[in-house]
């Protein structure tokens, strides 16, 4: 699916509306991610951080401080978890989101080398898909987003 399609596909599910407004698509994609590494980050305290820890396991946060966002290309599952307490922000991922221009692909992953085991499961853990649980959101969320926008310009 090429790039023009994918443009079109996001503009027609915004609305007709946001050629009235040359910006409006842009500021819907934008708050749209925001909204989505938001809820990410939300259902990753909910689903992993807000339950009992495993017997012996020592939380950190790292899990969910290593969401990571880039316009290039996928984060990795590369960083080990330091051990000590690493506190969640934000703050480089919205940059990215608010750097990206309309048509970019922003990839948004977590880095935690382990990530992929807490998401899926493994040794006999229970499965905690928050990202698959969020990423199925995208549609209302820029529907949503796509409303509030259309109220805050009065069209």
């Amino acid at each position: 699916m090429g790039l023009a399609h994918l443009m079109a596909s996001f503009a027609a599910q915004v609305g007709d509306w946001c050629a009235k407004v040359p910006v409006a698509l842009e500021i819907v994609f934008k708050e749209a991610a925001q909204e989505l590494v938001s809820q990410m980050d939300q259902l990753v305290a909910d689903e992993i951080y807000d339950t009992p820890p495993a017997p012996g396991y020592k939380r950190t946060g790292f899990l969910r401080a290593s969401l990571m966002a880039s316009t290039t290309a996928m984060p990795t599952l590369s960083r080990n978890n330091p051990g000590v307490p690493v506190p969640a922000d934000l703050g480089d991922v919205i940059l990215v989101i608010n750097g990206a221009d309309l048509g970019d692909t922003v990839y948004l992953g977590y880095t935690a080398n382990y990530a992929a085991f807490v998401h899926y499961g493994a040794q006999g853990r229970t499965p905690r898909p928050w990202v698959t649980m969020v990423a199925q959101r995208w549609v209302m969320i820029v529907e949503a987003k796509a409303a509030e926008v259309k109220r805050r310009l009065g069209l």
